[in-house]
């Protein structure tokens, strides 16, 4: 263990045996979630323990949101704190310090747990909450008072809502925060407040709003003030005004992000030079130590130089790009099977002259997705520039393409349903990674079937998953007016209004999973001599208890429950409504735990491709569709 973590450690076991045990102030509200618990000699509760006293104890972040993490999987901690945005600086990092204490007490054994004060709230989970969108538990409080005007009252308060909704998901991402008034029936003047965490996008942070305001009716309906809190936002309202008005503006983006680099001054200058000097002659004449780089290594080694190919080792490897070595033809271009001279065997995609990007812009964007490393992703191996041409070298996946297999009625046969669970809980891992546990944020936007790939274990690879950033949308954060993907696998407000986030994806793998299970495709799946919607068709024997209509006959054998489970988990995925679909990495404890029970899915969005969607293409994978 590092010094700087051993010392925090030693504090965190400190601090966490006397402050801990004091008394504190109750929550309004918390909620601790029963998907896991810990015990108090684990490795979780240490770095649990670590991590609130890292964040108890931070006076670098001036600006009232922290998200940290520490430790190591399966291990590691993530946790959230947020200031409410017109908290003065000393009265947030007292809430702060009160709530990592007191969340302990409330909550002592559970992996995941939130709590919320009046003036800041505190979340903890031992899986990565940054940047999503969380709109459960949903709680709220209310005053007894009525309205006399209620239509009236209610008419007023919406539309402030709907103003702060919009103020608060446009800022920045240091503070996502409202206020205003409104002027009500009867002479009253309706104060009200909304918050996001500054992680989320604008899409996500409008998505959570809405969707609590929308609660309010159910739970709040002419009440004279309320307030609706979830782990991503938090709403309220009064006919008093209960929020501060002279707080001091939160400090500049750029500002905030050098607070969060913590700077120590340990010893004095002369010292330090004194150091430098005595390590600098100690690196000289010690003399290097080689070894052989291993996958945690991937980040220092890879660079530009290491990963160009030379076109004419390109041109020879395929023959010249000959027929005979085609695999596949798509909207961003051709992919041909090669051989190095070293007997490797490579994927080359030539791509289309589509790219708005520079040479050294093009080259940036590679080295950001060859970065990324995971057993369910098709591995970039490096890339090839040579006046118009652009080409991509990836490893090579030996057993084609998920469709290959599963829309043929004789190698349908082979996919038994062992092996169709296993390609499931391999694409929802590669997409976990892809939304959460990279240096980047990737939302595929092109996921089906011809981009998954079977290796030669029939272990499931996503390809095509760095498209969307190696070809140069006309999009600002969050939508986009050129739509890139395939119809039937699109979500709705995709397809309809070019709105993406990683819910887009849940949602292709929706459709997906369904596919798998019953080995037809979403938009021809054929019930005797009937074809409709695979969407509708599934809701409908899912509403009617006879789910084993939707699987393929071809599983014969396999457990059925999981079978059932996996068509639920399908359609929770292709909900309408963006907030109902769950992240991917719950869609990963849900098929890992049975024992988790499953939220009820509502009729999902379902429409009949047209044949311009389909896919009738040959390919093998490494190739994405483009519809304009």
């Amino acid at each position: 263990m590092a010094p700087s973590k051993m010392i925090l450690f030693l504090l965190s076991i400190l601090i966490g045996t006397v402050i801990f045990s004091e008394a504190q102030p109750n929550f309004f509200s918390r909620s601790c979630s029963e998907t896991g618990n810990y015990t108090n000699n684990s490795v979780y509760k240490s770095n649990l323990n670590t991590l609130l006293t890292s964040i108890a104890s931070d006076t670098n972040i001036n600006y009232g949101f922290y998200n940290f993490s520490f430790g190591q999987d399966p291990d590691r901690v993530y946790a959230i704190s947020l200031c409410r945005g017109d908290v003065e600086l000393d009265s947030c990092r007292s809430c702060v310090k009160d709530s990592t204490r007191r969340i302990l007490q409330d909550c002592p054994n559970q992996k995941e747990a939130v709590g919320w004060y009046d003036n800041c709230m505190i979340r903890f989970s031992n899986m990565s909450i940054f940047g999503i969108m969380e709109d459960q538990p949903k709680l709220h409080l209310f005053n007894v008072n009525n309205v006399t005007s209620v239509d009236l009252f209610n008419q007023a308060l919406r539309t402030l809502l709907d103003s702060l909704k919009a103020e608060a998901a446009s800022g920045s991402s240091i503070r996502k925060f409202a206020t205003g008034d409104a002027v009500g029936p009867d002479f009253l003047t309706i104060y009200a407040l909304s918050q996001c965490t500054p992680d989320l996008s604008d899409v996500e942070c409008n998505d959570c709003l809405e969707q609590s305001a929308r609660y309010i009716p159910d739970c709040c309906n002419g009440k004279v003030g309320a307030r609706v809190v979830t782990p991503s936002c938090n709403l309220r309202y009064e006919t008093s005004r209960f929020y501060n008005t002279s707080a001091p503006p939160p400090p500049k983006e750029e500002d905030s992000n050098t607070s969060r680099t913590v700077v120590i001054i340990v010893v004095p200058i002369v010292g330090v030079l004194i150091l430098l000097i005595c390590l600098y002659i100690f690196l000289k004449r010690r003399k290097p130590r080689q070894r052989k780089p291993d996958i945690e290594d991937v980040d220092e080694i890879i660079n530009a130089e290491s990963l160009q190919f030379d076109f004419a080792t390109i041109r020879a490897a395929t023959d010249n790009f000959s027929d005979a070595n085609k695999l596949g033809q798509g909207g961003f271009g051709s992919v041909y099977k090669g051989r190095l001279s070293d007997g490797q065997e490579v994927a080359v995609k030539r791509l289309a002259t589509g790219s708005g990007q520079g040479d050294l812009e093009f080259k940036n964007e590679v080295l950001l997705v060859a970065k990324l490393q995971h057993r369910n992703l098709v591995r970039l191996l490096g890339f090839c520039l040579s006046g118009n041409e652009r080409l991509l070298v990836y490893e090579f996946v030996p057993n084609t393409s998920l469709d290959h297999f599963l829309f043929d009625s004789d190698k349908r046969a082979y996919l038994d349903w062992d092996k169709r669970y296993k390609i499931i809980g391999g694409i929802a891992r590669g997409l976990v990674y892809l939304h959460e546990d990279s240096r980047l944020r990737i939302i595929h936007r092109d996921l089906k079937a011809s981009n998954i790939l079977l290796d030669a274990e029939m272990n499931s690879k996503i390809a095509d998953f760095g498209m969307a950033r190696l070809f140069i949308m006309d999009q600002t954060q969050g939508n986009t007016s050129r739509i890139v993907g395939t119809y039937g696998y699109m979500a709705p407000e995709y397809a309809m209004h070019g709105y993406f986030s990683v819910k887009s994806d849940v949602y292709s793998f929706g459709v997906l999973l369904l596919e798998i299970v019953s080995g037809q495709k979403n938009n021809s799946f054929r019930s005797g001599d009937n074809v409709e919607d695979l969407l509708s068709y599934a809701w409908r024997n899912w509403k009617e208890e006879t789910c084993l209509n939707i699987v393929d006959t071809n599983l014969r054998n396999g457990s059925r429950n999981e079978m059932m489970r996996c068509i639920h988990i399908g359609l929770l995925c292709v909900q309408e409504n963006v907030a109902d679909r769950p992240t991917m990495a719950s869609v990963v404890l849900m098929l890992s735990s049975n024992s988790l029970t499953l939220p009820v899915p509502l009729r999902p969005h379902s429409f009949m491709s047209s044949s311009s969607g389909s896919d009738n293409f040959n390919s093998q994978g490494y190739v994405s569709e483009v519809t304009e």
